[in-house]
């Protein structure tokens, strides 16, 4: 597929992703984990705005001069930017003026994308880069919208397409064994990687069984039901204290009604859907349920190359592994370098993919990673023991 025409679609798929909202859902931000729909649209054409356009494309003009403050993200060698709590208060600039920036990116993007043979390697990087930053921000989208509107207290339906509506029931978990031994893994970077994939290295793994099948719903309600939030001999201390604080007795979106459990979909609030993979729980959660079965997560190296031998994508799963960097790992020079190394600190890897995860935008190397109480994202459980 010609560069431009991937732009185009993947610039068509954020706004079709919108599409059920108001005016109004665009602005709200609940908690500083979600941005407001509109800060998404804006902050992704900034990127391809600010490293692509105004460096390399003569005579660009800018669309608006305050805009890099207002769509920075947390890129500090570009320059100032909103605080990110306060991307909620942006009233201004309007749905409309973020359309309008939206296209006058676009219209200079397609004439500087036909001039592909023009194109440096690094340049192509960058745009291969930018194309992915904004997967990212679909899947985004997908789940600040749902978080937006799932605490709103009409918990109001908002999409028929976003995230995919075919997430296959779990069936009965089979055990797959895996001999230790010395097993690589990493990206080669022959294919598009972010650089926390890199390098290729090998690892000692022991002798470990993994379950074929992601936990489901019904099973995880066998933990609440036993008073698995009540009993801190499955959490960690830290993990004890945020369901202390949090007073977390369920997944997100979990609702008990006149003894009935439901829970908060597209769709709106729907009964629980007992054979679906479990959805919206933390490390601490997924760590504490592992701990009820006398079971553990297993590690990013034990997903990774036991990950051919199961179905995986509907969810993104906990491991065991603290978000590092892989040896010989370094940081590109100016903001591209900002991308993922800053990060690495006080954050547990979550491998695969969710149904809300743009389509071709996953791969077996793929390192996301999230703080440990946060489970707004599509994540899920998957168990391994040691042999």
């Amino acid at each position: 597929m010609h560069l431009s025409e991937r732009y185009s679609q993947l610039r068509a798929r954020s706004e079709a992703i919108c599409q059920g909202l108001e005016p109004e859902d665009y602005v709200v931000q609940p908690v500083v984990d979600v941005s407001p729909p509109k800060w998404h649209l804006g902050h992704t054409t900034w990127f391809f705005e600010t490293f692509i356009l105004i460096p390399s494309s003569a005579g660009y003009q800018v669309f608006d001069p305050s805009y890099p403050y207002v769509f920075n993200s947390y890129y500090e060698s570009v320059g100032a930017r909103v605080v990110r709590t306060d991307r909620g208060n942006l009233s201004r600039p309007s749905v409309a003026d973020v359309m309008a920036y939206r296209a006058h990116v676009d219209k200079a993007m397609q004439a500087f994308l036909a001039e592909t043979a023009l194109l440096s390697d690094s340049l192509r990087a960058t745009i291969e880069l930018g194309i992915n930053h904004e997967e990212q921000h679909q899947e985004l989208l997908i789940t600040d919208i749902k978080y937006i509107l799932g605490h709103n207290p009409l918990m109001p339906g908002y999409s028929t397409s976003y995230p995919k509506p075919d997430v296959p029931d779990c069936q009965q978990p089979d055990w797959i064994s895996l001999p230790a031994g010395v097993y690589e893994i990493g990206s080669h970077g022959d294919e598009f990687c972010f650089d926390n994939e890199l390098n290729r290295h090998k690892v000692y793994l022991a002798a470990y069984q993994i379950q074929s099948q992601l936990v489901s719903n019904a099973d995880y309600l066998a933990f609440i039901e036993a008073g698995g939030y009540s009993d801190f001999r499955f959490w960690h201390a830290e993990g004890w204290e945020w369901i202390k604080s949090q007073q977390s007795q369920a997944p997100l979106y979990w609702h008990q009604i006149d003894g009935s459990w439901f829970h908060y979909s597209p769709k709106g609030l729907v009964p629980l859907p007992p054979h679906q993979p479990v959805c919206h729980v933390s490390y601490y959660e997924a760590w504490a349920y592992a701990q009820w079965r006398g079971l553990r997560l297993p590690t990013e190296a034990e997903w990774e190359v036991a990950q051919h031998l199961f179905p995986w994508g509907p969810r993104w799963e906990w491991t065991e592994s603290a978000y590092l960097p892989y040896p010989g790992f370094t940081k590109a020079e100016g903001a591209i370098g900002e991308y993922n190394g800053k990060f690495m600190v006080s954050q547990m890897v979550l491998r695969g993919a969710s149904e809300a995860t743009t389509p071709g935008h996953s791969r077996p190397t793929y390192r996301n990673f999230f703080h440990p109480p946060l489970r707004w994202q599509f994540t899920g459980i998957r168990l391994a023991r040691s042999i």
